[in-house]
């Protein structure tokens, strides 16, 4: 394999979980990070979306945060991950990607959608935490005894909406979720793909 490169923003959820399942996996790469003020020309050529994460590997390029997720996995997947391919992980990555990330987006940026006030959006994003919560009760994973491809997949999203308004996080009564999120946000992969280079 020749050098693989990754186009990423360090903060960004969606180039967070490309980068957890690239280093999980054991793929070496070259990250460069990208200042979204100011994107590389490169990186425009290759993906002219122009959002992160974008993977280049022998000359193909994949610029959705999934796809780069499940290439990685394809290359290596030692603790199964991937779930055998239990069709409830790409359903769960979907509605958080399609419905919470849009109550996020308006929970965390309030003044851009002044339609309603912050907490009605809060409530809506509140939906999927419930939920989630709900999957906790069975087990300290989202769908299996182990970290999965869903919990990778979810955590960057919801630490960003548990970080909006802190205290309120920790005053819900979601305890199987805050305890989920603190054991992803000290696991050592986690640590490891947030350091600064």
């Amino acid at each position: 394999m020749s050098e693989v490169l990754l186009y990423s923003f360090r903060r960004c959820p969606y180039a967070m979980r490309a980068r957890l399942a690239l280093r999980y996996s054991g793929v070496s790469m070259r990250i460069v990070e990208v200042s979204l003020k100011a994107k590389p020309a490169e990186m425009l050529a290759l993906s002219p979306k122009g959002t992160v994460p974008v993977l280049v590997v022998d000359g193909v390029v994949i610029d959705e945060s999934l796809a780069i997720m499940q290439w990685a996995l394809a290359q290596h997947d030692p603790d199964d991950w991937l779930l055998q391919g239990n069709p409830a992980t790409l359903a769960l990555i979907a509605e958080n990607d399609l419905g919470f990330k849009q109550h996020l987006n308006r929970y965390k940026y309030p003044e851009r959608y002044p339609e309603q006030p912050m907490e009605h959006y809060r409530a809506e994003g509140e939906v999927f935490l419930q939920k989630l919560e709900g999957l906790l009760a069975q087990r300290d994973y989202l769908l299996a005894d182990h970290l999965s491809l869903a919990d990778v997949a979810l955590a960057p999203f919801v630490r960003q909406f548990a970080h909006v308004d802190r205290e309120w996080f920790a005053g819900t009564p979601y305890h199987r979720l805050q305890a989920w999120l603190q054991r992803f946000l000290e696991s050592p992969l986690f640590i490891a793909v947030m350091a600064k280079s």
